[in-house]
């Protein structure tokens, strides 16, 4: 009896080995997919992200710097 239940709790572990090793086989061939269309999709935004920056024309900014020639209040 201790034999039969040896040999069918081997039998099951190496079932479950079997299906477990092609579910991880099947799960990473889907992650490196997924990977390499997200990749897909980054280099198409950075293309279009530099192509709109090419385009764009840079303002020029606005000078906040005080002028001088204003005469100070005196204080009497």
């Amino acid at each position: 009896m201790a034999l039969t239940n040896f040999i069918l709790t081997v039998a099951g572990v190496s079932a479950v080995v079997l299906l477990l090793r092609s579910d991880v086989k099947q799960s990473a061939a889907i992650f490196r997919r997924n990977v390499k269309h997200i990749r897909h999709w980054l280099e198409e935004e950075s293309a279009s992200a530099s192509k709109t920056a090419e385009k764009s024309i840079p303002k020029e900014l606005e000078s906040k710097v005080p002028p001088t020639n204003i005469p100070k209040e005196d204080k009497h």
